[in-house]
């Protein structure tokens, strides 16, 4: 059995793109759009996010255009536009966008070996040209990056917390086990910043 190192790493891509999603699940229109860290941090701006750099990297940098206006990318536009929904944005609207900028992605990765050169025009010259290996493990870096701060804004919300549903990698413990583990870190943290 060979080793395929493209599917794998099209494999990670996946499993970020599925944290991120799961984490808007159940949640109201507010929840997902609220601003949860002093940068205004929120789940659906993160997936649009995902969304347009997703269509980019393995769009433009190929030579793959995409047909999709996205206007919060454009060079006058308001700086972070894309890190949040505007009011006539819906939540469909946007899962929508990062399904289809994922199918994009994913006919990119299909078509193309791993060392298929591209150019990422908004990168300086003296790291491009660039392959598809390069951008797969980019852009899957880059989705968990966020699917990590999706999980904590989550946790925010509501207290749900983990990996995915079925596989949260974290320790079976109850309310009072959490409680008495964060009293533990806090009372560490304190001694530390004692000495």
């Amino acid at each position: 059995m060979g080793y395929d190192a493209k599917a794998k790493l099209h494999r990670y891509l996946q499993v970020g793109r599925e944290a991120m999603l799961w984490k808007l699940d159940g949640l109201s229109e507010y929840d997902i759009r609220r601003p949860l860290t002093p940068t205004g941090t929120n789940l659906l701006g993160l997936v649009k996010h995902l969304a347009s750099v997703e269509y980019d990297y393995f769009g433009v940098t190929f030579g793959r255009p995409h047909d999709e206006p996205l206007p919060w990318m454009a060079d006058d536009s308001e700086p972070n536009a894309d890190m949040y929904a505007a009011v006539d944005e819906s939540r469909d609207d946007i899962l929508d966008l990062y399904r289809r900028a994922n199918a994009h992605a994913d006919a990119t990765i299909d078509a193309l070996d791993l060392d298929s050169e591209g150019h990422v025009p908004w990168w300086p010259d003296d790291v491009n040209p660039v392959t598809l290996h390069w951008i797969l493990v980019h852009m899957a870096t880059e989705t968990h990056r966020h699917a990590g701060h999706a999980d904590v804004v989550r946790e925010l919300i509501d207290g749900e917390v983990g990996y995915r549903p079925a596989a949260p990698n974290l320790p079976d413990g109850g309310a009072d086990w959490w409680a008495g583990y964060v009293a533990r870190v806090e009372a560490t943290a304190r001694a530390a910043g004692e000495r």
